[in-house]
């Protein structure tokens, strides 16, 4: 039986999302094959540290290939990171990759899939597409490319080129399926759906009054709002910052926001420029102080651009619901987040780009403490019962099995 390889530039000690679930993916197939991981060196919130070439971490053999780590915020040293990475990980994988291994493969960086599907057709590997972002919409949707121009259709074509010729497509929501088989040639089914997970054992509900990010920033006495996580290009950021604007006048709501990303440096910008001092902005902080961090608010934002139904689906919303906190969702209606919010009535879902919906429904939430216990409790209840680890590894389990020479 052949190796089962994972090939994600994220993988620990990176404990960013695509990092962390890669990870835990890997340790779950353990469990039955012998697994190993190609990845980088660590280039997001572990980009301070240097990690062995190769290690072996719970029962997974990592090796981490050369590559540049510039920061990948800045536009320019990211698409030199992803050329590094690319051409590392193809010459790697032509190395390493033997007949009948199979092989996980996630989209970012978008041309990462692409190389390691000539290695595993070259190699003669099983090869399985793990999609977290769709391209080139979600280029688009940053602001990087123009849709349809020639970048655009072009990324597009490769994009459908490589969906035909994966063995499998993971895909983590109802939304991103529907966009992705559209994609595809009608019949032969290949896309599967597996959700990410809430950490369940990590983060709980917890009493909002020992809350110590809440005692630190001193906010134990307002209404905290909460965007925790990526601030990227693909999120609706500039509402939020004049939804908070507009509650200038309210000194008991106050907006909380927590990570890095691409829109960081202007969110930290505008809230100095135009004063709005109802708005805190605070960095990563570990996984470890999950529960703290999310348990810091009574609300959760989740906030993305119009246009982003199937092309992303956040993972931060599993654990939002295990730290029993109501969404408030920005996003299309037709979305995963949307479709979970309005099945398990735990938030509220506005249209992007809608400031006042979003005043009006942050009225709504903070005049009935009740209703917002109920659906806390609602998504705690919703995240044990659909979303946890092991359910996902069960699912990834049975798909390695599936596509096996001796599983078909």
């Amino acid at each position: 039986m052949g190796k089962v390889w994972i090939v994600s530039e994220l993988y620990y000690p990176e404990e960013t999302s695509t990092g962390y679930f890669l990870t835990k993916i890997a340790e779950g197939l353990a469990e039955e094959s012998s697994v190993h991981v190609q990845c980088s060196q660590p280039t997001y919130s572990g980009r301070s540290r240097k990690a062995l070439k190769y290690e072996e971490r719970r029962g997974v053999h990592i090796h981490r290939c050369w590559s540049t780590t510039l920061d990948k915020d800045v536009l320019p040293l990211r698409v030199l990171n992803i050329l590094s990475i690319t051409l590392s990980f193809l010459v790697n994988a032509i190395r390493r990759f033997r007949p009948g291994d199979c092989v996980l493969v996630v989209t970012n960086p978008p041309t990462v899939p692409a190389v390691i599907a000539i290695a595993s057709y070259l190699r003669r590997c099983r090869c399985i597409l793990i999609v977290h972002d769709v391209y080139p919409e979600a280029l688009i949707a940053a602001g990087v490319f123009r849709k349809r121009s020639i970048l655009a259709n072009t990324v597009g074509w490769i994009a459908n080129i490589l969906y035909r010729q994966m063995d499998r497509i993971v895909v983590l929501g109802r939304d991103m399926a529907s966009l992705i088989e559209k994609r595809l040639p009608a019949g032969g089914r290949r896309t599967v759906s597996i959700p990410n997970w809430a950490d369940l054992g990590l983060v709980r509900p917890m009493p909002r009054k020992d809350n110590r990010l809440l005692l630190d920033l001193g906010l134990t006495s307002k209404f905290v709002l909460q965007y925790s996580g990526n601030i990227g290009r693909t999120h609706g950021i500039e509402q939020l910052v004049n939804c908070s604007e507009r509650f200038l006048e309210d000194p008991s709501t106050h907006f909380l926001f927590i990570g890095f990303g691409g829109k960081k440096d202007w969110l930290e910008q505008s809230i100095k420029e135009r004063q709005i001092t109802n708005t805190t902005l605070i960095d990563y902080l570990p996984r470890s102080d999950l529960p703290v961090s999310l348990n810091a608010c009574d609300v959760a934002i989740i906030s993305f651009l119009e246009g982003m139904a199937g092309v992303s689906v956040p993972s931060r919303m599993y654990n939002i619901m295990a730290a029993g906190k109501p969404i408030i969702a920005m996003a299309d209606s037709n979305s995963e987040l949307a479709l979970v919010i309005e099945e398990e009535n735990i938030g509220w879902l506005v249209s992007p780009g809608d400031v006042d919906g979003l005043c009006g429904v942050i009225i709504e939430a903070k005049s009935n403490a009740g209703l917002l216990a109920e659906m806390g409790r609602r998504a705690r209840k919703a995240a044990e019962a659909k979303y946890s680890f092991e359910a996902v590894k069960t699912a990834y389990l049975g798909l390695v099995r599936s596509i096996r020479p001796d599983g078909d």
